[in-house]
């Protein structure tokens, strides 16, 4: 008897069955302007009839990078898809979009459509968390490519705003506000440093605890204040982000002592002896999303965000002509 593509490794009645698993999942988080499901070659979405007079998209791809080995190491898969979504909306959303749709990439050696379920069913419950539709992704069983029991993930969102409406940071001047949104701990960036110090350590499935959304929260604020730039805080930390949404010659500086710290960071550091100069360019340090605001708005700001925002610093003039660049006092 020949060779088959199942004797190479790859099953497609699994992943036909991982389809049929999914339709459920995507379906709870249909908008009114989807106009396919999943299992085509392409997912279909009209821009929203009406809403808009200059409608721009916005798109923003991301993965969730080496966390997933303690996803791997805790055999927990059901909250690493949330992480996926939230690293592509919460870039959106830096420009005042609103999330529409995003789609996923999963690949594997092996498909165990269990598994696949559960990071298929985090995905679906970050795109209900930020209001987008998911539109489809693709399944990939590459047989040998990955090691026994681990996948990759890999996504992407769209999101609309108003043309006259896109925030990009030209409005900000010294003496605006900088109002820092609670992380709900390390999201998903500066794992391999996590791991290094963990390492021959018992893992703490609360190092799994997934990326916060702003999306909700933001947009919200957004309809209530005028928010002049929003820095969402990944890699690099508070220092290489919140430049990004500054403009040449302002700096921000931020006073370390006005938000709290998840135990989190300081257990990390003490553990690793991590300067402090390296935990702030790794991890976000407590704050996740980054919004600037005139000083008069403070007030009507935190009322809409909530308890788990703070006035964190001010923007003030820098070098003329320089770029951007932020300070963390303590």
């Amino acid at each position: 008897m020949g060779h088959s593509y199942k004797d190479a490794g790859v099953d497609i009645e699994a992943g036909d069955a991982l389809v049929e698993r999914i339709k459920p999942l995507a379906a709870k988080t249909r908008r009114p302007e989807l106009l396919s499901g999943v299992g085509g070659f392409g997912g279909l979405f009209a821009i929203p009839p009406g809403k808009y007079r200059e409608p721009v998209l916005v798109s923003g791809t991301d993965g969730v990078g080496t966390k997933l080995k303690l996803a791997f190491a805790l055999d927990r898969h059901d909250t690493v898809g949330i992480d996926l979504v939230a690293m592509s909306v919460n870039d959106v959303l830096t420009c005042g979009a609103e999330p529409l749709f995003f789609l996923d990439y999963f690949a594997t050696s092996k498909l165990d459509v269990a598994r696949a379920e559960q990071v298929i069913s985090g995905i679906a419950r970050g795109c209900e968390l930020s209001g987008c539709s998911l539109l489809g992704g693709e399944t990939a069983e590459l047989p040998g490519f990955y090691a026994p029991g681990e996948y990759e993930l890999a996504g992407f969102a769209v999101g609309i705003v108003e043309k006259s409406e896109i925030i990009d940071g030209r409005t900000i001047f010294p003496g605006d506000a900088i109002i820092g949104l609670a992380s709900s701990g390390i999201h998903s960036n500066g794992y391999s440093l996590v791991r290094k110090i963990i390492e021959g350590r018992p893992l703490d499935p609360a190092l799994l605890e997934p990326t916060r959304i702003y999306v909700k929260d933001v947009l919200q604020l957004c309809k209530q204040v005028k928010v002049k730039g929003l820095a969402h805080i990944t890699g690099s930390g508070l220092p290489g982000n919140v430049p990004r949404c500054l403009p040449d010659g302002t700096r921000a500086v931020l006073r370390e002592s006005k938000w709290p710290r998840p135990k989190v960071f300081d257990q990390l550091q003490a553990w690793g002896q991590v300067e402090r100069a390296e935990m702030f360019s790794t991890f976000n340090m407590g704050l996740g999303m980054v919004a600037v605001v005139a000083k008069s708005d403070v007030p009507a700001a935190l009322q809409v965000l909530g308890p788990e925002a703070w006035e964190v610093g001010l923007v003030e003039a820098g070098t003329v002509g320089a770029e951007a660049e932020a300070i963390i006092e303590p």
